[in-house]
């Protein structure tokens, strides 16, 4: 089992930048410190629409970090929607040690504002975001990792949530063990969960003393993800919307 730092040096090759140009070119890690957002892709691997949400965030003055779990692993998409989507393998559980230990290493740059991240996670990202603040970090071996530094999530200002996956082998409705904002899209017709099913979890976690705002989609699955395919759907003009949500729960930060 790998601690914080085995797993951040594993991640951190696969990670994808995005953030104003204000520092010299050849001094990487060394701009203006900023707000920054971690964003933790569907179980379908990294995907076109990440980029769209990532560029928003740079237009709202945070640096963004896209960080593909698959890579470090060796995995395909092939492998991916055939083991994890199935949830074979890497569970959300599991997977909250990557956004913990990206949380590690991402908060400790000198270009990034340690009092002011945001982690953004779409469907399997969203499930392993919510593990994590939910999990008991006494025991890091809850998140799989060997050890855990639960301070780190007072680092975390906001999480934003789209079509978090809520279904068998998720802990939804868990109390967090931080209470950073919340944003949630809902898509009303993913086939994933029910709508009543995901108003509950939520309406569970706030009960908690997490502020969370539900954003109500008449959408599917994965709507703002162009490749998407039936039972999904994609929708250019609600992605656009969820985009521009993205922009205010970040503004608001």
């Amino acid at each position: 089992m790998e601690s914080l730092d085995q797993r951040w040096e594993r991640l951190s090759p696969h990670v994808a930048e995005y953030g104003p140009d204000d520092g010299p070119d050849d001094v990487p890690d060394n701009g203006e410190p900023r707000p920054a957002v971690l964003l933790f892709h569907g179980c379908g691997g990294l995907r076109a629409h990440l980029d769209a949400y990532a560029r928003a965030a740079v237009e709202q003055g945070w640096r963004a970090f896209v960080i593909d779990s698959y890579a470090p692993r060796g995995w395909s998409r092939s492998f991916a929607l055939s083991f994890v989507c199935t949830g074979v393998f890497l569970r959300g559980s599991e997977r909250a040690g990557d956004v913990l230990a990206a949380l590690h290493g991402i908060s400790a740059r000198a270009d990034v504002r340690s009092d002011q991240i945001a982690l953004a996670g779409w469907s399997h990202g969203g499930w392993s975001i919510m593990e994590l603040m939910s999990a008991e970090l006494s025991r890091p071996s809850n998140v799989g990792l060997r050890e855990a530094d639960e301070t780190l999530l007072d680092r975390v200002r906001g999480v934003f949530l789209a079509y978090a996956y809520l279904g068998p082998g998720a802990h939804a409705g868990r109390r967090w063990s931080r209470c950073p904002k919340v944003m949630a899209l809902l898509p009303e017709h993913d086939h994933l969960t029910t709508p009543r099913h995901t108003r509950a979890v939520f309406d569970r976690i706030t009960g908690c003393g997490v502020e969370v705002e539900q954003v109500a989609l008449a959408a599917t699955h994965a709507f703002d993800e162009p490749e998407a395919t039936l039972p999904m759907r994609h929708d250019p003009v609600l992605m656009a919307e969820a985009i521009g949500h993205f922009r205010r729960f970040l503004g608001g930060l």
